[in-house]
């Protein structure tokens, strides 16, 4: 299953967001050396208890990712 998501770095606390046809992310980490992208992967296999992958996007804000 692949999911949009729309990241926000550097946020008071890290959460997931269900909005409609996409995720919007907000995480703790800056976007510096893979450091957010490490947080976004934990977080989403977290919530829905699946192997995450980032497909495309990987120095963007907007990624796809997906779950298996």
């Amino acid at each position: 299953m692949r999911i949009k998501i729309k990241v926000k770095t550097n946020q008071p606390k890290s959460e997931v967001i269900e909005k409609e046809g996409y995720y919007e992310v907000f995480i703790k980490e800056k976007p510096e050396k893979g450091k957010a992208n490490l947080e976004i992967l934990k977080l989403f296999k977290r919530k829905f208890k699946k192997n995450v992958k980032i497909v495309s996007g990987f120095k963007n804000k907007e990624k796809i990712i997906e779950l298996f």
